[in-house]
């Protein structure tokens, strides 16, 4: 039942891009609808293995997705649009509206992933005016962005106006020609704005941030310089940033080939929409660059912020099959490196540098502008629409920090603005913004294979550090035995020889296995579950104490099972020679898995594991470790458990 509070208030809850840099998700509800504004991704730090994207958490989504009316997308960047296909997965959006250029990349998006059916995929241009819901009229406005086909967004409520301004700088001179609506805004401002949500990423950057037609003269310097081959290296996204290459080309007669899969989808749905004008010999494919004079080719390249599987990074390594680094070429890094990427970029300039190439890079250079506005853009959009309400969004806290006080110095009451972290419930009525509670409000990590759960996280966070133990063993009825332990250790780094640790290992077990076995009612069974735990707590307890580190401890044992009811007669129980096949699901990189074998373990014969090991999941075996005899008078059966602690 809804109530007249929640009738009477809006609520604003943003999931991502709140004290820290990517994700950008916010939630608007009202009543019993729920308008959601871009979903994007951030990407992993150095301390998250194996992870490929970093997403909201979006429990308070899937727990209100019958709410959710359609969604908006103010342009084509990946930290807004990035998380739809995995969000799609998930949950339904019924529509979702964008400018031409984002929802081009973003079908692609939705294709690959299979989930383009979930969805309907609307474009709009500036101006136009949509109806989501019973509660919402969205309008799009044009502003500029280092991306073609940017929006700032009016949210139109029961209330009254809501502005998001989208990722902006106030570009009075932009490439494309396409001019900020400023007086869109201004009549906004004029008819009243309830609330500002406002991008705060350059807040602590004095002045105005440049345009983008100010890097052309220092990019035109050095190609007009070059003797050799041009390499530039950018985000695919920066449409003007790689139309200003193109058209230099094109001005120094130089053939242009294109690198990097993101790259040429860019530039060919930016060719199709016209937001790229150049001919089409311009271009030269790569494998015919070779037969061109070195003065006569520009090679465009990903590879930017030093990813692992980048272009310009494989290229910097000797890696790439078709380019090779000459003494004589020019390389441009015409990016900044997001905050996290510096090492990484700074070490391919260092390969390339020393495979003999000129690199250029750096903010000296004057061959970079951001695409964020700086204090002098924020303080012309708060001076044009005149909020009521302020909330500083997109950037980290002390990006927020700064705008409300940028915010203050325009006018705006200090209680008529919050900084807010992700997931906390803004709520927003005629006379008061606050903080009203909060939501689930964490992380989901994804790999290859799907999300990524804590724990697995910590596991794969220790074993970088610390390195793994496994310890494989199999018992007999009598508590002896079959075969010796087999121990191995992967990238552990102890104070005692291994041979010792070794024999310190068998001598744990076998007490353990003595001083629990005589605790035993044999007449009730035998609780294999609980000795299989007191062998595994043992072996822990023994590595806190002789070890300086913490690796990650697999402990694999091998028990009889109960009696097979359908084998009433006697027989004996032998070892025979073990043949083994282990299934083990996991997430995990680390190949430590058993394969088949014809001889009984041995100490000196390894146990080889070829498929990861999830250490969430139970071990399964397919076949027993120790074959039963083929007396048809008596059979039994045996089973494997396996334990893993961290």
């Amino acid at each position: 039942m809804i109530t007249n509070s929640q009738k009477n208030s809006i609520k604003i809850i943003p999931l991502g891009g709140l004290h820290e840099i990517g994700k950008n998700t916010c939630i608007f509800e009202y009543d019993d609808e729920i308008l959601l504004l871009d979903a994007g991704l951030a990407f992993p730090t150095d301390e998250m293995h194996g992870i490929n994207i970093v997403l909201p958490d979006i429990t308070y989504l899937l727990e209100n997705r019958h709410k959710i009316k359609g969604m908006i997308v103010t342009h084509g960047h990946e930290d807004h649009i990035g998380g739809i296909a995995y969000h799609l997965k998930q949950f339904d959006i019924p529509i979702i509206y964008g400018p031409r250029l984002a929802m081009v990349l973003l079908r692609d998006k939705l294709e690959e992933a299979g989930v383009l059916d979930r969805t309907n995929i609307k474009t709009v241009l500036p101006r136009d005016t949509v109806r989501i819901g019973q509660h919402f009229t969205v309008e799009f406005i044009r502003n500029t962005h280092s991306i073609a086909d940017s929006f700032t967004i009016a949210i139109q409520t029961p209330l009254g106006t809501i502005i998001h301004s989208g990722d902006f700088k106030m570009d009075h001179t932009p490439v494309d020609g396409e001019k900020f609506d400023l007086q869109r805004l201004a009549e906004y401002g004029e008819k009243g704005v309830l609330c500002l949500l406002s991008d705060s990423t350059n807040a602590e950057v004095p002045g105005f941030t440049a345009s983008e037609a100010s890097v052309i003269p220092n990019l035109d310097r050095i190609f007009a310089q070059a003797t050799g081959r041009i390499m530039v290296t950018t985000f695919a996204s920066s449409v003007h940033r790689v139309n200003i290459v193109l058209q230099l080309a094109q001005k120094h007669k130089r053939k242009v080939a294109v690198v990097g899969r993101s790259m040429l989808n860019v530039i060919a749905h930016c060719r199709n929409l016209g937001y790229i004008k150049c001919p089409d010999d311009l271009f030269e494919p790569l494998k015919r660059v070779h037969s061109l004079p070195d003065e006569k080719a520009v090679i465009l390249t990903t590879g930017s912020q030093g990813e692992p599987l980048a272009a310009m990074t494989r290229i910097s390594k000797g890696e790439h099959p078709q380019i090779k680094i000459r003494r004589g070429d020019t390389i441009i890094f015409s990016a900044n490196p997001i905050p996290g990427n510096t090492i990484a970029v700074v070490n391919t300039i260092d390969r390339l540098m020393m495979q003999g190439a000129n690199v250029i890079y750096g903010r000296n250079q004057g061959i970079h502008v951001s695409g964020h506005g700086a204090q002098e853009d924020h303080k012309l959009m708060l001076a044009l629409t005149k909020p009521k309400f302020f909330l500083p969004v997109h950037g980290e806290h002390r990006m927020l920090v700064q705008h409300s006080k940028t915010a203050q110095s325009l006018g705006v009451p200090p209680e008529n603005m919050v900084i807010i972290d992700n997931g906390d419930i803004v709520e927003l009525t005629h006379n008061e913004i606050k903080v009203a509670g909060q939501v689930p409000s964490g992380i989901e990590l994804v790999d290859h294979a799907g999300i990524v759960h804590d724990v697995v996280m910590k596991e794969r966070q220790q074993l970088a550090e610390d390195g793994i133990i496994t310890v494989a063993t199999a018992i007999d009825e009598g508590g002896k035995w079959l075969v010796p332990p087999e121990i191995h250790l992967r990238g552990v780094v102890t104070g005692v020889e291994h041979s010792l640790l070794n024999k310190m290992i068998l001598r744990t077990l076998d007490k353990t296995l003595r001083d629990y076995w005589d605790q035993f009612n044999h007449e009730i069974g035998i609780d294999w579950t609980g000795l299989r735990l007191e062998l595994d707590q043992s072996l822990q307890r023994l590595m806190k104490r002789e070890l300086r580190s913490r690796p990650l401890l697999v402990f694999l044992m091998q028990s009889p099972e109960q009696k097979n009811e359908f084998a009433p007669t006697q027989s004996l129980i032998k070892p025979s020679p073990i043949r083994t096949k282990v299934k083990i699901k996991t997430s995990l990189d680390i190949p430590v898995n058993i394969t088949e074998m014809n001889q009984p373990l041995e100490m000196n014969q390894p146990l080889e594991m070829n498929q990861p090991l999830e250490m969430n999941q139970p071990l399964e075996i397919t076949q027993p470790l120790i074959k039963p005899s083929n007396s048809p008078a008596r059979r039994r059966r045996r089973r494997s458990t396996a334990s893993v602690a961290g």
